[in-house]
């Protein structure tokens, strides 16, 4: 292992845990910044932590041996989020409270909050294949047909357009499954990284990891959101008075799809970056 790339992952975990302290006490004695971004700060302690601690347990991480598909990841999560913003606009699953009058100071706590989506998610990943979780699950493999193919991406299809059709709360299902039956059947079709692939050789543990990353991180989210100052809060309507802090607690099965979503959402927008724009080295290894 490398000695200066090992002293930068050691750095990057104290880092993660200083910012994650320091935020939690100065947000608790109520300076207006830590109240107000707390949960983008937080969050960027997590993913420099977990950053660091994957180098060391693995010899590889995304900051540190793959920096410029990191670097490209942090402008796609914030516009693959603004995707999501975008269909809440047609079934008002949730809002924002608290945030700041001034404009500018609001769009760059938005941007610096979804800037750490897509990392948070594929770091957690990261850690819990480093630490070799499911990996023994096996399946019968299974060879997508050119049929199922295009019944899944159809049923995609129809599941992203619903919510346009027909606004209401009640489609939050569709648009948190409907990507991964749309995108994961294509992903495999381009040979890129997909689930599907996986399913061909009878290794589905990384399905199962990618729940327990979407699960993780949920479990985080809401609960750092729980003590911010500018948070969100959700208008879900299956079960909405059971909460496990701001979140009912049927929406946490929400995060398990998501981030299967997460995934081949940026495997698909890699392959169109390295397509139309030539650059190459956006994806991801299960």
């Amino acid at each position: 292992m490398d000695d200066c790339r090992k002293t930068t992952a050691y750095l990057l975990v104290i880092s993660g845990v200083v910012i994650i302290t320091v935020a939690e006490i100065l947000k608790g004695r109520g300076l207006y910044f830590f109240r107000i971004f707390f949960t983008p700060i937080v969050w960027t302690g997590y993913v420099l932590l977990l950053d660091g601690f994957n180098y060391l347990r693995r010899g590889e991480s995304l900051i540190i041996t793959d920096t410029v598909n990191f670097l490209f990841m942090i402008p796609i999560s914030i516009g693959l989020w603004y995707l999501f913003e975008f269909y809440n606009l047609f079934l008002n699953n949730w809002h924002y409270i608290n945030l700041p009058e001034n404009r500018a100071i609001r769009y760059f706590g938005y941007f610096w909050s979804f800037a750490t989506i897509w990392p948070a998610i594929l770091e957690t990943y990261s850690l819990f294949k480093g630490f070799g979780l499911f990996s023994k699950v096996k399946v019968k493999p299974y060879k997508l047909t050119s049929k199922t193919f295009w019944i899944l991406v159809i049923i995609g299809a129809i599941f992203e357009i619903l919510p346009f059709v027909f606004p209401n709360r009640y489609w939050a299902p569709t648009i948190w499954t409907g990507f991964i039956l749309l995108l994961d059947p294509i992903n495999y079709r381009l040979k890129l990284p997909s689930l599907f692939g996986r399913w061909e050789t009878g290794e589905m543990g990384a399905l199962w990891r990618l729940f327990l990353s979407g699960l993780t991180c949920g479990f985080f989210w809401e609960f750092w959101n729980f003590w911010a100052g500018a948070k969100w809060k959700y208008t879900i309507p299956y079960f909405g008075d059971i909460k496990l802090f701001e979140m009912p607690i049927v929406g946490f099965l929400g995060f398990l799809p998501f981030a299967v979503e997460v995934f081949t959402l940026y495997i698909f927008v890699g392959w169109l970056f390295k397509k139309f724009l030539g650059i190459e080295g956006i994806t991801y290894r299960l």
